[in-house]
């Protein structure tokens, strides 16, 4: 059953695509109703068990339950679509037409992915390990069904931080998340982390699925590492704010290099000042930052960007290639902002 849509910004509602309300975001962890959602087909029946097969020296079935059964452990994880920002692309790329809202951070417990990976031993010609979904379809641009299907090296999966995950936030998985079980692949574009897993397979030659050269690549080649990005949570665009000591909040994430900073402008990028950022809840999650704004009457363009530990700045302009993938362009945010009227009535009246 899907949760309340009403806690999220719908896009499309079959499949199920919605965005987290970045305006009623607070603290770093996002509610289970309001994280957003990235579906390809519609949620499929749960699946009963994971097989693990292909090229292993041990392969296994393994329910829900026998998981839930093994060590486990919590990780909070931003997921952020690849496609976020898609939406202020001009001219418009094809896609889902996300606005900043395709990303939301969850604590998500599971079984480590190497865990599973070394007692299923994979073989030596095994070069890929093929996650596949339940959930299956007709995407845009082919003409049969297909499953969906993402794949992760082997060195990769025994050595990285993914989970086969079954609780979010301390609770079981509800269905538009995944349940009864999902990858969790902590650093990537949210593509990685396949929902109702079904199958792992080991395979000897670089995987050659839609979802894997088609879609999320840029000039051929697959999206690496989440990118750079800040954004203002608080005020909400367009808001009429009263002058005088004002807080501007938002969040910053990277996963291809940690962040070291936000920097926020208030005259439409021609000055900067830096924020003041939150320590990390764990490395793979996005940062709270605020900054104390002397607000003056007038209208104003506030924008924010993340700089990493390297010295990166989240791009002022936008991010174009022909799928609108990663387009971490930062977004402004325009106020007015208004004299503090004192409307207490003088003695006497």
């Amino acid at each position: 059953m899907v949760g309340d849509m009403d806690e999220r910004v719908v896009l499309t509602r079959e499949p199920l695509n919605a965005e987290t309300p970045l305006d009623r975001q607070v603290g770093p962890i996002t509610p289970v109703g309001r994280h957003y959602v990235r579906s390809h087909f519609s949620a499929p029946p749960p699946p009963t068990h994971i097989a693990f097969s292909g090229l292993l020296a041990a392969p296994f079935r393994i329910t829900p339950d026998e998981l839930r059964a093994l060590p486990a452990r919590t990780l909070a994880v931003t997921l952020e679509c690849a496609g976020n920002g898609r939406s202020f692309l001009d001219p418009p790329a094809p896609g889902e037409q996300w606005r900043l809202g395709a990303v939301g951070t969850a604590e998500w417990t599971g079984v480590p992915l190497a865990t599973l990976v070394a007692r299923a031993a994979p073989l030596p010609a095994a070069r890929e390990l093929v996650f596949r979904g339940a959930d299956a379809g007709v995407p845009n641009g082919l003409v049969r069904e297909i499953a969906y299907e993402r794949s992760l090296p082997v060195p990769d999966a025994l050595g990285g931080e993914a989970l086969l995950a079954y609780a979010m936030n301390g609770e079981p998985l509800v269905a538009e998340h995944g349940a009864p079980v999902r990858l969790v692949v902590p650093g990537s574009y949210g593509m990685a982390s396949v929902k109702w897993l079904a199958e792992v397979t080991a395979v000897a030659d670089p995987f050659p699925g839609f979802f894997q050269r088609d879609r999320y690549v840029i000039d051929g080649a697959p999206l690496g590492a989440i990118e750079p990005r800040a954004v203002i949570v608080e005020p909400a665009d367009n808001a009429e704010l009263r002058a005088g000591p004002t807080r501007v909040r938002g969040y910053a994430w990277c996963a291809r290099d940690p962040i070291a900073g936000v920097e926020l402008s208030t005259d439409r990028g021609t000055t900067w000042a830096a924020a003041r950022l939150a320590e990390p809840l764990s490395p793979f999650a996005w940062r709270e930052w605020t900054h104390e704004w002397d607000a003056r009457p007038g209208r104003r363009i506030l924008i924010a960007r993340a700089v990493t530990h390297r010295g990166e700045r989240q791009p002022l302009e936008q991010v174009v290639n022909p799928l609108g993938y990663s387009n971490t362009a930062a977004q402004p945010v325009r106020v007015s902002v208004v004299w503090r009227h004192d409307n207490r009535s003088g003695a006497g009246d």
